[in-house]
């Protein structure tokens, strides 16, 4: 099975994934951004500001999530931020012809939250460094994620994590997917 955290920059998905991967039997964290780094390289591929643009980003993901189940089973625990529907319907749809449950959970803070989280950040990620300044590339994604918010409530479990501990957020996702 895949546990999807979805929510804009700085609502905790890659701190929460890792705690998830501890309290979930057999979980392994994916970071499907690297599937994004692996094709940088590609020349013919056309300049976009984000590589989820690419429809092969989304084609990879879905079979590098199904071959790495088939081939270690267990859980996959993916923090990505997809604020763009067509891509997660893509992706969902992809993912639900390769027979693979899905819970996919919509981690959620207040913008005030967001913006000190973003601003406080000490780990710069690759799209960050590529503009030169850490967290604006993350803090010019807030309008998108907000806009996205009508269709992410509506496909995913929401969980606010403006006051709780990723520890926390974890055992509150573990015990969906245990008890749904």
């Amino acid at each position: 099975m895949i546990i999807w955290l979805n929510g804009t920059f700085g609502a905790g998905k890659t701190t929460t994934s890792a705690e998830v991967a501890k309290i979930v039997p057999e979980a392994t964290v994916f970071d499907s951004e690297q599937v994004g780094s692996m094709l940088r390289h590609v020349k013919r591929l056309p300049r976009v500001t984000d590589f989820q643009h690419w429809p092969p980003w989304r084609a990879l993901v879905v079979q590098t999530a199904t071959q790495l189940l088939d081939y270690f089973g267990g859980v996959l625990v993916i923090p990505q931020t997809v604020l763009i529907e067509q891509y997660w319907t893509e992706i969902r749809t992809g993912l639900e012809k390769a027979g693979i449950p899905l819970h996919h959970f919509l981690l959620h803070a207040d913008r005030d939250t967001l913006i000190h989280r973003i601003e406080n950040d000490t780990i710069v990620n690759e799209r960050d460094s590529v503009v030169n300044d850490a967290g604006s590339w993350r803090m010019n994604h807030l309008p998108a994620y907000e806009e996205a918010l009508l269709w992410l409530r509506r496909e995913t479990r929401e969980i606010d994590t403006t006051d709780i501990p990723p520890r926390e957020v974890a055992s509150l996702v573990a015990s969906k997917v245990v008890t749904n």
